[in-house]
């Protein structure tokens, strides 16, 4: 199978070889990184930004595993089943949970320091959807960042490892057979590797973080542009469940105006006591959920989004102030200096809060080795759809999801190796330059698109509501082929590569959403109420069709 679509852009200018190349910096990518050259291959890790700024540093929550005494696998499959409303994939959640603990054990041994107690014992708290204190954390309300920080520094210390910062991935390159033979990207630098070139790799793992940016408000980075899901449509590989993108429930509220990404407060703020309630003090999740405000994140979100309409409100409270000055600083100093930067002290006053855009539990479709339906391209982390989340993921299963998934596709790729089976790709230059180039939007659009987003297809949907959303964005689409034909192309450039990003896969969610006729975790359909397990207890299966639209198409059952 040959790549049939790539984005508009200059022929490579500059090549460079690995054996691996990793694109993306978070703790998926990076763990790929390092386990590969145990293995002896050579890695390259290709990132958008600086090393330490994909999603992982601005998780605050923590890690969840079964390493607390009394806790089981078995019984953090269990919560994770329920929040996953019946789309989770059993064995890959099982996969999850039983490596998890040692997965976490190894990270602490590349240097990852976990909050403890007197005694040595590494801190758990409780999140939305746990019945039990599983989740380890760092820094308080800094575990993504301390992570991170350790991943880096064992990178940066890794004479095996190559890498190449401030880089936009843009295409997949395959071979003659179809196998993934590298990629294309463009590098904002300067230098022998400034503009687009190519890497040449034996295989390719995607690690690109989520599409947070195609809502207008969103917890997560500016990067987070959905790069990974629209390469690999682009390569005709599958997508599963892009309906599904979970609202945090409690993000600063910032004003009616504000886009871009919010500061998150997190889950660990209610695992610890504190309570949601409205502008009367009333606690409107007692009695809603035997979890009140730990109930999972999408019977969180609906019931903040529901009472904001029932009062015509433009938000909620999360009431903390019984915490009092020093838990405060000492447990969430990260979310006390953020509240403060907004002029908000939650040690003496509740902090407004609403749902935002936080996380896609869908993505590119892989096996429970990281392989995707393309042979040679590889996805983990937010990126992926392994099966683990299904309509809703369970809090801070995002961090174990990457570790322990990263390690097995570098597992897989080290057993390869050594099999014979990870040869040198040849390039099939014919098939790139044969493939059909998507017509770029201009950098405005991506407001454009994240306000329609938002309006039709965020918390709460329609099919008329995503109808209007879908001919909005088919309009962006017509009018970036309209300037192709007027020879009038948008210019090829960062902006307009991540619009044409954003464009494509918020036109696949969409796509999908509106086929799945049920309400059924994150996807909360108004026309749609209930949960019809008849019919939709199934995945979407999305790729695109010769002319580059999504289609989505129902798995069997």
């Amino acid at each position: 199978m040959s790549v049939t679509h790539r984005l508009t852009a200059p022929a490579p200018g500059w090549t460079a070889t690995a054996d691996v190349v990793v694109v993306g910096s978070g703790v998926a990518g990076l763990t790929v990184a390092l386990n590969v050259r145990k293995a002896g291959l050579r890695a390259m890790v290709v990132t958008k930004a600086m090393l330490d700024e994909g999603s992982t540093r601005w998780a605050q929550g923590g890690i969840a595993a079964a390493l607390g005494e009394g806790d089981t696998p078995e019984q953090h499959l269990d919560d994770t089943l329920v929040a996953g409303a019946g789309l989770c994939d059993e064995d890959a959640v099982r996969t999850l949970v039983t490596e998890g603990p040692d997965a976490v054990r190894r990270l602490i041994g590349v240097g990852a320091l976990f909050d403890r107690d007197e005694a040595g014992e590494i801190l758990l708290t409780r999140e939305g959807g746990h019945h039990r204190r599983r989740i380890a954390h760092a820094g308080g309300d800094a575990t993504g960042a301390e992570i991170s920080r350790a991943l880096v520094a064992a990178v940066r210390n890794d004479p095996g490892i190559e890498l190449i910062e401030h880089a936009l991935v843009l295409d997949l390159l395959t071979d003659a057979e179809g196998h993934a033979a590298g990629l294309t990207l463009h590098v904002m630098g300067e230098g022998q590797r400034d503009g687009v070139g190519a890497v040449r790799a034996r295989a390719v793992v995607l690690a690109t973080g989520g599409m947070g940016q195609v809502f207008s408000a969103t917890t997560n980075p500016a990067v987070s542009t959905g790069d990974g899901v629209a390469l690999a449509l682009r390569a005709g590989a599958a997508v599963t469940d892009l309906e599904f993108v979970q609202f945090h429930p409690t993000v600063l509220w910032l004003g009616p105006d504000a886009e871009g990404q919010q500061p998150l407060v997190s889950e660990a703020v209610r695992g610890e006591g504190a309570h949601l309630v409205d502008a009367d003090g009333v606690r409107f999740m007692v009695g809603q959920h035997e979890l009140a405000e730990l109930a999972p994140r999408d019977i969180v979100a609906k019931a903040i989004t529901r009472r904001i309409q029932e009062q015509g409100a433009e938000h909620m409270f999360l009431d903390g102030r019984h915490f009092g000055a020093e838990m405060w600083a000492h447990r969430f100093p990260t979310i006390l200096a953020s509240c403060r930067a907004h002029g908000i002290d939650p040690v003496t006053a509740p902090i407004p809060v609403a749902p935002a855009a936080h996380y896609a539990s869908g993505g590119v479709r892989t096996d429970r080795h990281g392989r995707t339906s393309v042979p040679g391209l590889y996805a983990c982390g937010e990126v992926a759809c392994t099966g683990v989340h299904g309509a809703n993921r369970l809090a801070s299963n995002s961090l174990l999801e990457g570790l322990v998934f990263a390690e097995r596709i570098a597992a897989d790729l080290a057993k390869r190796h050594r099999a014979g089976d990870l040869p040198e790709r040849t390039v099939d230059v014919a098939a790139a330059r044969a493939a059909q180039p998507v017509p770029l939007p201009p950098s405005e659009a991506r407001a454009e698109i994240q306000r329609l987003m938002s309006r039709g297809a965020g918390v709460l949907r329609s099919a008329a509501s995503m109808a209007d959303t879908a001919t909005g964005l088919a309009l962006i689409a017509e009018q970036a082929y309209a300037h192709v034909a007027e020879e009038k192309p948008a210019d090829p450039r960062v902006e307009t590569w991540e619009a044409a990003n954003l464009l494509l896969v918020a036109t696949a969610l969409v796509a999908a959403a509106a086929q799945r006729e049920e309400t059924r975790g994150c996807h909360w359909r108004e026309d749609f109420p209930e949960r019809d397990d008849a019919h939709w207890r199934r995945h979407l299966i999305t790729t695109l069709t010769a002319s580059g639209d999504p289609v989505s198409t129902p798995e069997e059952q």
